[in-house]
């Protein structure tokens, strides 16, 4: 039986979850508020470094338990916004130490993806990873180690830093994704760039046209336009990698997976090939503790280890990169 901690603070969002043997306990956070002018990282450093021993008691108080019932603590190592990263990883650190726990450092992507196969029971999946951060295609190998091998991504920015930076150049309150879907409702097809490699794909020439024609056309357009281009996009390099790879099973992870009409785009391929899809609930789509404590409690159970003063950070830490031990 093992009590693990887990602490997230990536980006805007600082957040503490509490897994026992796979049963989530808590998952407490608090997030950065965001306006129509994006972030500076310091700023949302200093908002963790101030809120994150609230954060914590709440989650202990949550789940009933006190720092003396955890058996281990992880945090983000990354990828992310540096200064965000640190304010989890001597969160953390100052844990291990003071109650001489281990410590483990966690691939945010991987969280995301854990979390959702561990609520939905499912391991063999394809997985398309779609977050602020990142956009990627990826599946399980053993070669040359057990990871999340990369089959398609992004080739320049994410989707969700693509619908951040529309929202913001459009001046929606708050600025991100879900008010570019509110946006898009009841909107009209205007022919926008699509640009597909393979599984490859990106965003930049979409967005640039997309702000280029908001003087033209109505926002309700334009954003309708833009949301079916880029998930139509991502439909079709999954598609690709489902059929390449054999998978019966793909899962959307990360915070744009929160996008309803993404949810139904991707099960309406997927239902094309006999395949199921898996979603996690919003909670944990959106950055969050528990898939921290996920990771680092499969970590705790596989005896793997890490010395306190190599337990670092890194905003560029790719999730190929991230060895899988259980």
């Amino acid at each position: 039986m093992a009590i693990v901690i887990g602490i997230e603070s990536s980006a805007h969002t600082f957040g503490v979850g509490i897994v026992k043997d796979g049963r989530i306990l808590a998952n407490e956070k608090i997030m950065y508020p965001i306006n129509d002018t994006g972030i500076i990282p310091a700023k949302v450093a200093d908002f963790h470094a101030i809120n994150a021993q609230e954060v914590l008691k709440n989650a202990l108080l949550k789940s009933n338990l006190t720092m003396k019932d955890i058996d281990a603590v992880g945090y983000t190592k990354g990828p992310g916004l540096g200064p965000c990263l640190r304010v989890g990883q001597l969160s953390a650190k100052t844990l291990s130490l003071k109650y001489n726990i281990p410590l483990f450092p966690i691939n945010h992507a991987l969280a995301h993806i854990e979390i959702v196969k561990q609520l939905n029971n499912i391991d063999d999946v394809l997985v398309l990873y779609v977050s602020g951060g990142n956009s990627q295609i990826l599946a399980l190998t053993s070669e040359p180690f057990k990871h999340y091998h990369v089959y398609g991504e992004t080739l320049d920015i994410s989707i969700g830093n693509m619908l951040d930076n529309f929202a913001r150049y459009a001046k929606l309150k708050p600025a991100w994704g879900s008010s570019v879907a509110k946006a898009a409702l009841n909107g009209s097809y205007l022919s926008m760039p699509y640009t597909v490699k393979g599984m490859d794909f990106t965003f930049t020439g979409l967005l640039t046209y997309a702000e280029k024609m908001l003087p033209l056309q109505s926002l309700n357009n334009v954003a309708y336009s833009l949301q079916e281009t880029a998930f139509a996009m991502l439909c079709e390099a999954a598609e690709r990698a489902l059929l390449l790879l054999k998978k019966k099973s793909i899962i959307i992870c990360g915070g744009v997976a929160q996008s309803s009409r993404l949810k139904e785009m991707i099960t309406k391929m997927a239902e094309q090939h006999n395949a199921s899809v898996y979603t996690a609930p919003n909670e944990f789509n959106a950055d969050n503790g528990a898939m921290i404590a996920v990771v680092a409690e499969h970590m705790l159970k596989s005896n793997e280890h890490f010395d306190i003063d190599d337990c670092n950070i890194n905003q560029k830490y790719r999730i190929d990169s991230a060895k899988i031990m259980w």
